[in-house]
């Protein structure tokens, strides 16, 4: 098949009315093309395109399967065919489709198998194992598997055997188990059939395969994957990007499972590779280790010690340091090992003042205060204890605060004084003060003259460190500071939180206008700002500057009940449009005006994308309280969506609570928590249903998620995953035992 021929009919397609990821698919004649270039730089580039065009992130559109048979065509003629075949597969495996017709691109590639499967048989290796993982990623197993199982018969290459057991195991699961002791054999330590006969990356691609097949985890399966370790090299060069650690990718399987059994056998292969004499083996089993404690209880509590046994070690230490960060107290006893690594220099040191911070702040302290130029990961860890708000209350969902000493004020406050610190070095310096409150006080006179060096972080720390007898200074500080360049909601919200109602409002009121006309970002801030100056007498002088900001389509909203005319914001639209909502109806009492922008609001951020927009405006319904009741069929709507359940039944609730059935509201709420979505919100709801109304299906809901050994994963605490679920724990637990059915509950 020569050039013409490929491209033959190329030109005939219609590509301007498809679309790829990044709208018209009108360039992708000229990148199909590109591949066949004898210009290797101009072929990688247009490889790299349509990677980006019609398989982007893993996605495929609708012009990706009218792409699919010329690359398979270049792959028949020997054009690049590795590339072409990898292209292919991984349109295939492909389980995100933005077409119109489900299964298509599939579909496109199963279409090919005729041109892909005789590449089975290739000459070169790596064409072989592409064809092979490229063929069974279409699903197609009357087609493929008999020309899998042909070439296992006669194949050498280990690379292409082990993608032929698992191109088989994957379009015939039952296959599993006879590759399972016909490569791994029945007995331990290479006395059965096959074993050690197989090379190390078929034998793993037996293990991995008999993961995914659930098949028993028996001393035989532990035994011959620690003799594989490190395993990362032996699929350094396979194709499914899912088993790229093998270590965590075990371990992933067997916690999936869910059984006692199960758990065990993962928790003591960990331990195992966490005592393996390769350093890089030993790695693999942390990063499993860590693993284990994002989605299991259970290892939280089995793995703590193990892993910091390895503290001692200098060539895991490092690897070890983030995930005992991230057990935080559950590593209570890693804090000796901790702290005398914390007492060394450089960089590790620094981390491991950090996780000593997440373990046991109490002694992390006096060793931050003692270098605090020195440790920028540990003053890092502090500040995100003490995170700032610029009204500058504590919210529900924050820690503890860092803990206060007199050396470590002292020492932020003459760190302070320097001239050298960064941006965030800055930042965390005030969030610390600010987690302190009025015992911060001497700080006051440091932090007024850093101003003109660190105005945003002063602006944002001064209200909450300031005692009352300081506030007239401080204002008056401000007022004479040259602030030009400073967002003027910043500085508006530290005058109003300095001298609240009994100062000069003007310049306050002189910020939120200002921000309210700019027309970007800052309108939220700024109409937070006005809602909260709700109890000033020159406030209602705010409310034309309010409407005036409110979006087009909020201003031409209709009817509450059919919300917005039209459509089209941005989700910074659509947030500022929402607060400003909240903030009419603080300043008038009224919502008359609120109702039908929270509805537009409520109508327009439909789906996926407007996650944020939908709990932040149902939060706001919720302020309204039964006024907000005209709201109530729109927030009913949003019931279905996982995302806005739970915010949507607490608005319920909060605007119509006679005429909800509380039933409904509650199983909503707990299928935001068991899906991940909003775990925290669904308590909230069920609080407020009480525990003693859910029913008794409902109950065992409630219960499971509190003492199920999978973690609940609380979106907003990425970096801690094991902390924001023990306190939905304690949570949950607190809220069985007002319910007579749950009889003695553990505490967390």
């Amino acid at each position: 098949m020569d050039l013409a021929q490929i491209f033959a009919d190329l030109d005939a397609q219609p590509w301007g009315e498809w679309e790829h990821a990044y709208g018209s698919a009108d360039d992708v004649p000229g990148q199909l093309r590109a591949l066949a270039s004898d210009d290797v730089e101009e072929a990688e580039e247009a490889l790299y395109e349509l990677y980006g065009n019609i398989i982007h992130q893993g996605s495929v559109y609708e012009a990706t399967a009218y792409a699919v048979p010329y690359p398979a065509r270049l792959a028949a003629a020997g054009i690049r065919p590795a590339d072409m075949l990898l292209l292919l597969g991984c349109i295939a495996e492909s389980e995100d489709e933005r077409s119109d017709t489900p299964g298509v691109c599939r579909v496109a590639v199963t279409a090919q198998l005729p041109l892909i499967l005789p590449l089975i048989e290739a000459n070169d290796t790596a064409v072989r194992q592409a064809a092979v993982w490229a063929a069974a990623r279409t699903g197609a197993a009357e087609q493929v598997l008999p020309a899998l199982r042909r070439r296992w018969e006669s194949e050498l290459d280990p690379l292409v055997r082990a993608e032929l057991l698992a191109g088989t195991a994957w379009l015939d699961p039952a296959a599993a188990e006879e590759f399972d002791k016909t490569v791994l054999g029945e007995t331990p330590g290479g006395g059965g059939a096959g074993q050690g006969a197989q090379a190390p990356p078929v034998r793993l691609a037996a293990l991995l395969a008999g993961s995914d097949a659930d098949l028993p985890w028996t001393p035989v399966h532990h035994d011959a994957f620690l003799s594989l370790l490190p395993a990362g090299p032996l699929v350094a060069d396979r194709f499914d990007q899912e088993q790229t650690e093998p270590f965590r990718y075990v371990v992933q399987g067997l916690l999936e499972r869910d059984t006692d059994a199960a758990r065990e056998a993962a928790f003591t292969l960990i331990e195992a590779g966490l005592r393996h004499p390769d350093a890089d083996a030993r790695g693999e089993a942390v990063s499993a280790a860590e693993h284990a404690c994002e989605v299991s209880r259970a290892a939280t509590v089995r793995l703590a010690g193990p892993l910091t046994g390895l503290l001692d070690d200098p060539s895991s230490a490092s690897a070890v340091l983030s995930v005992v960060h991230q057990l935080g107290h559950r590593a209570a006893c890693a804090a000796p090992a901790l702290a005398a690594i914390a007492t060394e220099g450089g960089e590790l040191a620094d981390r491991a003042l950090a996780a000593l911070v997440a373990t046991a702040p109490e002694r992390a302290a006096p060793l931050l205060a003692a270098d605090l130029a020195r440790r920028p990961r540990a003053l890092d860890a502090a500040a995100k204890l003490s995170p700032w708000s610029r009204t500058g209350d504590a919210r529900a969902a924050d820690p503890d605060p860092f803990p206060y000493t007199p050396e470590l004020l002292d020492a932020v406050r003459a760190r302070l004084a320097e001239d050298d610190i960064d941006w965030n070095g800055s930042i965390h310096l005030g969030l610390l003060l600010a987690g302190w409150g009025h015992r911060a006080a001497a700080a006051v006179p440091d932090l007024l003259a850093a101003l003109d060096r660190y105005p945003f972080v002063v602006l944002r720390t001064l209200p909450a460190v300031c005692p009352p007898e300081e506030r007239a200074r401080a204002v008056a500080a401000l007022r004479d500071a040259d602030l030009t360049g400073q967002n003027p909601v910043d500085i508006g919200s530290a005058l109003h939180r300095l001298s609240g109602d009994t100062g000069d409002t003007g310049a306050v009121l002189s910020a939120v206008v200002e921000a309210l006309a700019s027309g970007g970002r800052d309108m939220t801030e700024a109409a937070k700002l006005a809602g909260e100056l709700g109890g000033s007498e020159t406030a209602a002088s705010l409310l034309p500057h309010l409407r005036a900001a409110l979006s087009e389509t909020a201003r031409a909203t209709p009817d509450p009940a059919s919300g917005s005319s039209g459509a089209g914001r941005t989700n910074p639209d659509l947030d500022s449009d929402t607060e400003i909502a909240r903030a009419l109806w603080r300043l008038t009492g009224s919502a008359d005006e609120a109702v039908p922008i929270i509805a537009g609001v409520l109508e327009e951020a439909d789906g996926d994308w407007h996650r944020w927009q939908n709990v932040r405006a149902a939060r706001a319904a919720a302020a309204l309280g039964e006024p907000g009741r005209p709201l109530a069929p729109l927030l009913e709507g949003k019931l279905a969506h996982r995302d806005h359940a739970a915010a949507a039944a607490l608005a319920l609730l909060a605007v119509d609570p006679a005429g909800q059935d509380r039933v409904r509201l509650a199983d909503a709420a707990l299928a935001s928590a068991e899906t991940d979505a909003d775990p925290l919100t669904a308590l909230d709801v069920l609080r407020e249903v009480g525990a003693g109304n859910l029913t008794d299906d409902q109950h065992r809901r409630l219960t499971r998620l509190a003492e199920r050994d999978a973690h609940v994963f609380v979106p907003g605490f990425p970096h801690a995953p094991s902390e924001a679920d023990a306190r939905f724990r304690e949570e949950a637990r607190a809220l069985l035992r007002t319910d007579p059915r749950s009889g003695p509950t553990p505490r967390a």
